[in-house]
């Protein structure tokens, strides 16, 4: 079985969370890369200077691979692994959540400190709408003239995204089609070019 959806937010999502006045502001936006993270990152520590600690995790792609968590001073493990606790149960992907924390003055211990992060982000993503996506694959597929209409006829019956098409004495198209119907496309196209 292939995979080829994966589930992200749509919209930025705020949460929050407060505990014995220690304040947790949650921040979850859509991201599709690391230099875009550290980029938000980077915004989140100039903004809130004064926060003790700017705690995050997050994943990427849709094989939700690439990830991580940091706890930014905060005990190990009681911050940025609850944060991606939450990202892992939602089954989300390019995603970033970033939990700020203001100190309140009384310690709140390692558990106390893993539900704070851990409902904090959870607040963020209930304020996110999240939409399921589609891995595509695309195929280029290079033909000659006469053998337009069929070529079309196997587009319009399996319906894959057409990106690009350029017509000449060899034309090409360029399909984008969900991953798991991708190798049927190929093998109906590549059909054609022995008929």
């Amino acid at each position: 079985m292939i995979l080829d959806e994966y589930k992200t937010i749509k919209t930025e999502g705020e949460g929050y969370y407060t505990e014995k006045r220690s304040k947790f502001l949650a921040f979850a936006h859509h991201v599709e890369s690391v230099e875009q993270i550290k980029d938000l990152l980077a915004g989140y520590r100039k903004k809130y200077y004064d926060a003790r600690h700017v705690c995050y995790a997050y994943m990427l792609g849709p094989e939700r691979t690439e990830f991580r968590a940091n706890d930014d001073g905060e005990p190990s493990s009681t911050a940025g692994k609850p944060i991606l606790g939450q990202i892992n149960s939602n089954e989300l992907t390019d995603i970033l959540i970033v939990v700020v924390r203001y100190y309140g003055g009384v310690n709140l211990g390692t558990s106390g400190l893993i539900v704070a992060y851990r409902e904090a982000a959870a607040d963020a993503i209930a304020h996110c709408e999240i939409e399921t996506r589609q891995v595509e694959e695309v195929i280029t597929y290079t033909f000659a003239y006469p053998m337009m209409n069929d070529v079309m006829r196997i587009v319009k019956e399996m319906q894959p995204r057409i990106i690009s098409q350029t017509y000449d004495n060899t034309c090409e198209i360029k399909l984008g089609i969900r991953k798991s119907e991708a190798e049927q496309l190929r093998n109906r196209l590549e059909k054609l070019t022995f008929e």
